[in-house]
């Protein structure tokens, strides 16, 4: 912020000399405004925009996962999806052993034949 610094020495200076302020403040201005810009830019491009493409991704994930895929669920499991209803998949972590969950707790699709039962 030492852009402000030679705007507000010039109006103390112009204070003390003539007793009125003057406005020498409009390169300042422009130049905050070009700050706040980048800024603005640097967040769009290194948080927003990222973050809006891992979400996009995440749904088409979520619209083509079927039957006989292999995921990984929140916690860290492992398992095949057995059959979807709407929201909830059962998923087999183990031979017999079927869990159900919410289809937004699948965090990843795994390539076939990463789990072995």
């Amino acid at each position: 912020m030492s852009f402000l610094i030679p705007t507000a020495l010039a109006a103390t200076t112009d204070v003390a000399t003539t007793g009125a302020t003057t406005a020498h403040s409009s390169g300042g201005n422009l130049s905050f405004l070009l700050f706040i810009g980048v800024f603005f830019l640097f967040f769009y491009f290194f948080l927003i925009r990222p973050q809006s493409k891992r979400q996009k991704e995440m749904k088409q994930m979520l619209a083509a996962v079927s039957a006989g895929d292999e995921v990984v669920i929140g916690g860290g499991i492992l398992g095949v999806i057995v059959s979807i209803h709407e929201n909830i998949a059962s998923v087999e972590i183990a031979k017999g052993v079927e869990i159900k969950v919410q289809k937004t707790a699948i965090v990843a699709c795994l390539p076939k034949g990463t789990v072995k039962s």
